[in-house]
């Protein structure tokens, strides 16, 4: 059995063994850039879902701040650091659902480097909501917030060599040069790993990926 089909298994026996019919369950995914929340998210939805029990993805990364703002605020150099994102926004949307809402999330392009809004729709009555980002479980204003909102909490633990290699390979396959990809993931991504790891609230699981995970 491989690393993810392992955490897929323990993450969806937990989300089982905690959720109540007809109650909604929010998951949070936290990790450093490039740990593989995303992945793990879209795995254990699909899993839930072939059990019966409907789930959705949400990545935080929708709350990404236009291009146009971070420029005219002069850190469009540092974006997908913390405040590079609505994190007001985010908690919003998150304490809508729950208040029994049905909300529609943003979701990030990649490719474009643009939030698209209104992408994605969580209905109220989905029975589990996986939301996927660095921040969620963050130790600083306004963030930490987040923590109160979340039925489950898991953290992605990987080291830091093995990080650094997933942000340079994520950069070279949106067509970057080795040089690009490599200032990206050094200049930008890698403070940001170093960050949220710092400031790592406790959750409720966490999940450690070797090298060779």
């Amino acid at each position: 059995m491989n690393t993810l089909t392992h955490h897929t298994n323990i993450v969806a026996e937990h989300i089982h063994a905690t959720h109540r019919d007809g109650a909604q369950t929010l998951v949070a995914i936290a990790g450093p850039p490039g740990s593989g929340k995303s992945t793990l998210a879209t795995q254990v939805a699909r899993r839930l879902t072939e059990q019966r029990t409907p789930a959705i993805v949400v990545p935080m990364d929708g709350f990404h701040l236009d291009n146009a703002i971070l420029e005219a605020r002069g850190i469009k150099h540092l974006k997908g650091a913390p405040q590079t994102f609505d994190v007001a926004g985010l908690i919003r949307k998150i304490k809508a659902l729950k208040d029994d809402n049905d909300v529609y999330f943003p979701r990030f392009d990649r490719a474009q480097d643009q939030s698209i809004a209104g992408a994605i729709a969580v209905d109220h009555t989905m029975p589990v909501v996986i939301i996927e980002g660095n921040y969620l479980m963050y130790d600083a204003p306004v963030w930490a917030d987040l923590a109160l909102l979340w039925d489950i909490t898991i953290r992605l633990d990987v080291p830091l060599p093995d990080l650094r290699a997933r942000l340079i390979q994520r950069w070279l396959s949106l067509n970057h040069s080795s040089t690009a990809a490599t200032r990206r993931a050094e200049e930008n991504d890698l403070p940001n790993v170093k960050d949220v790891i710092a400031r790592a609230l406790p959750c409720d699981l966490t999940l450690r990926i070797d090298p060779q995970g």
